[in-house]
């Protein structure tokens, strides 16, 4: 079952549920565990769970083999039989075998009922909510951290999207556009689209203090001492173009890249011609050395929402170099925290990245650090989470 702290001595606040599609390190799954975490902090009573094992694992063990749900963030094996992959975080039950398969389901139906409200992270635990609690009383917010472009892609995206959205008792977006995007494509009643930025704990991503720290970091991971290193960090998939950035690598001698992530496109981008100036770390159970050991991030994706990654490396004191797309400018300010470029132009990544690390590094970290400080910061917004969760619980706007 999921590991929920004691209930406030008066009763007076919901047990939340922190449901994530699966152990990795990504944006909705880091949302969910600092925000998880700063409820704890705060007395209240909180649980993670997950709806399926990372994919890069092997298939677990058929349930009835399995001696009950996986506990992830230990030191021993979880019950799926594989290493627990992120010993230093907080404990994340996982649920079954797959995201949608009927085990998993019921496995998240029986979790629900410890829970006042379930908070669902992402577009896979929107579609598990919808299926499994229906009928149990116990409502759920969805999360939506992406670009509304998603779900409106197609008809048959939107029809989809619609259905699940107005099953859950409210939906959180990233900004006021993306707010009147899910409006009035999903003819969403007003009030039920309510915009939280997208936040990180800023001391989960302390910055490396001097160069024996980002040398320490460096050496930890296997990546070269003295070199410019470049951070890619995010899933090896066609809309992340890592191809731009080996394309930028091409025209930069002197920079390295390490790549954090996995992906459908590893093994053909592994025989690009820059890639033997690329280090493939694969998928990190902590990006925060990363973060520590990069002079800059690259961001090179087509479409994007407001991107945790780049929230990450600003609170960790790194300038980053990103493409123009969704809401990326809100985090990345050009020409104060680094740079933004039209997307699909490897030239201008390439001017624009030799620019940032010729420039005044430091200087442009602590700018982009002080940025995320004061509008990424999660303390700053998890009032607003704890209004909303109070609202939905009781089923009044008005009483919190």
């Amino acid at each position: 079952m999921p590991d929920h702290t004691a209930a406030d001595s008066a009763g007076d606040r919901p047990r939340v549920l922190h449901l994530i599609s699966d152990p990795r390190r990504a944006g909705a799954q880091n949302l969910a565990r600092d925000l998880h975490r700063e409820l704890r902090r705060r007395g209240q009573a909180s649980a993670l769970c997950a709806l399926a094992p990372r994919p890069a694992v092997p298939a677990p063990r058929p349930a009835a083999a399995r001696s009950g749900p996986c506990t992830v963030g230990g030191t021993a094996p979880d019950a799926c039989g594989q290493p627990c992959p992120d010993p230093a975080g907080p404990r994340v039950t996982v649920l079954g075998p797959g995201r949608l398969r009927p085990a998993t389901l019921r496995a998240l139906r029986s979790a629900a009922r410890a829970a006042d409200v379930v908070l669902a992270h992402g577009s896979d635990t929107l579609a598990a909510c919808a299926l499994a609690l229906a009928g149990t009383g116990t409502p759920f917010v969805y999360v939506s951290v992406g670009h509304p472009r998603y779900w409106t892609a197609n008809r048959l995206r939107r029809l989809r999207g619609a259905a699940l959205m107005h099953r859950a008792a409210a939906v959180t977006t990233l900004t006021d556009e993306a707010r009147q995007v899910l409006e009035e494509q999903f003819r969403l009643p007003a009030g039920k689209v309510r915009v939280i930025p997208n936040s990180r704990a800023a001391e989960s991503y302390p910055p490396a203090d001097g160069r024996a720290e980002r040398r320490a970091a460096r050496h930890a991971l296997g990546l070269p001492a003295d070199v410019l290193l470049v951070a890619w960090i995010g899933a090896i998939a066609p809309e992340k173009r890592l191809d731009l950035a080996l394309d930028v690598l091409d025209r930069l001698p002197d920079v390295r890249l390490a790549v954090a992530g996995d992906g459908p496109l590893r093994e053909s981008l592994a025989r690009h011609p820059a890639a033997a100036r690329a280090h493939f770390l694969g998928a990190l159970p902590d990006p925060v050395p990363l973060y520590r050991a990069a002079d800059a991030l690259l961001l090179t994706s087509d479409n994007e929402g407001v991107p945790g990654a780049l929230i990450e490396a600003a609170l960790a004191g790194v300038p980053a170099v990103a493409t123009d797309v969704g809401w990326v400018r809100e985090v990345v300010r050009d020409g104060a925290t680094g740079a933004l470029v039209a997307p699909g132009d490897p030239l201008a990544l390439a001017e624009a990245l030799a620019k940032v690390l010729a420039c005044n590094r430091a200087g442009l970290g602590a700018a982009a650090r002080a940025h995320a400080l004061a509008h990424f910061e999660l303390g700053a917004v998890v009032d607003a989470w704890q209004r909303l969760v109070g609202e939905v619980w009781t089923g009044d706007p008005s009483s919190h």
